[in-house]
């Protein structure tokens, strides 16, 4: 009688656990598919194997620090994704604005010879007396100054009328300039104007890029109007001995057009007149010389480089994709974490 008493309770029993077994099997069984994929994704650790033998209270707060970790993992993606989403903005804002705004070159190129410039003077009712080529900014004393002498420049005389008002004609004598720069080459002219009913005598001047350029023009009179509307106009006064630097800048326009400018230092020297003349009678001296041997290149450069650009952007936008990636498996890994802390409890309130 007690023996089948005691088979029919180990019957039970072995009933019991087998219920218990069916049920716990697809628990595990997840558990194990969980396991794989945050062993694959290798964002963060898996649960401890041994936290089945933990008392509840450390699986939760191990299940809970682990949250509060991954929330704020997911903060810091997300801050990121906002730094590179600004970074964004700002690449393309300072590209727009280099376009803009491009950067002004300058560079310089030597040259042992320039082309000889033109020398454009207007002297009026005065007369030029002579013009000589000096060298080593040696130019020897005056013999009888006042009176004609030699003209050793290559010169040209031409009338046009006035660009501007197309009503005055103007009467250019044209000359040829230094060129050789090694040599510290010049050109000195001697000008002599009688008479004057001006309270102040001054003579007129410009200087144009290419003597020869001047030459070989089929129509010089439209080529002296177009150098009167490009270039500026200075003045030398009676009296004084008037010594010009010339400079040269060449400016590359937008549109790909070369443009060139005279830049010129003067410096002025009182003539001691020493001859019996009358009180009207006035002396001009100039001198044309090269200032240095460097042309002066002046160009807008964009410093905004596209493909720095699209490199910058490009690790912005990857940057962007793997923090999107880490912020969608953090997710998913809280709520895998929750699916099997329910599991668990489940399991654990069914065995009890």
């Amino acid at each position: 009688m007690l023996s089948q008493e005691i088979s029919a309770s180990y019957q039970e029993l072995s009933e019991e656990v087998e219920h218990v077994a069916e049920h716990l099997e697809p628990v595990e069984e997840g558990e194990m598919d969980d396991d794989q994929e945050d062993t694959s994704s290798a964002i963060l650790p898996v649960l401890d194997s041994e936290s089945g033998t933990s008392s509840p209270s450390v699986r939760f707060s191990k299940t809970c620090l682990k949250n509060v970790f991954s929330v704020i993992l997911l903060f810091i993606y997300l801050l990121l994704m906002a730094v590179a989403v600004f970074l964004v903005y700002q690449t393309i804002t300072d590209f727009r604005e280099k376009l803009k705004h491009p950067v002004m070159s300058v560079s310089y190129k030597e040259v042992p010879l320039y082309d000889a410039p033109g020398i454009a003077l207007y002297p009026g009712k005065a007369q030029l007396l002579s013009c000589k080529h000096h060298y080593y900014d040696h130019i020897p004393p005056l013999i009888n100054p006042g009176q004609p002498g030699e003209i050793e420049c290559i010169t040209q005389r031409i009338n046009y009328t006035d660009p501007f008002t197309n009503q005055t004609m103007k009467h250019a004598l044209i000359v040829q300039g230094p060129r050789d720069v090694k040599k510290r080459e010049l050109v000195f002219l001697q000008f002599h104007l009688n008479e004057t009913d001006q309270d102040f005598s001054a003579i007129n001047y410009l200087l144009f890029s290419s003597f020869q350029d001047f030459l070989s023009s089929p129509d010089k009179t439209e080529f002296m109007k177009d150098c009167e509307s490009s270039y500026s106009s200075w003045k030398f006064s009676g009296g004084f001995r008037t010594w010009v630097k010339m400079s040269l800048v060449k400016t590359k326009e937008e549109d790909g057009r070369e443009t060139v400018e005279f830049k010129q230092e003067t410096s002025v020297v009182n003539y001691i007149d020493q001859r019996h003349k009358p009180a009207s009678d006035q002396l001009f001296f100039v001198v044309f010389e090269w200032k240095d041997p460097f042309i002066q290149k002046v160009q807008d450069i964009v410093t905004a480089n596209p493909w720095n650009m699209i490199a910058l952007l490009c690790g912005i936008f990857l940057a962007l994709f793997k923090a999107a990636d880490f912020a969608k498996l953090s997710v998913k890994w809280m709520i895998k974490i929750r699916k099997r802390h329910l599991k668990r409890s489940q399991a654990m309130n069914h065995i009890s």
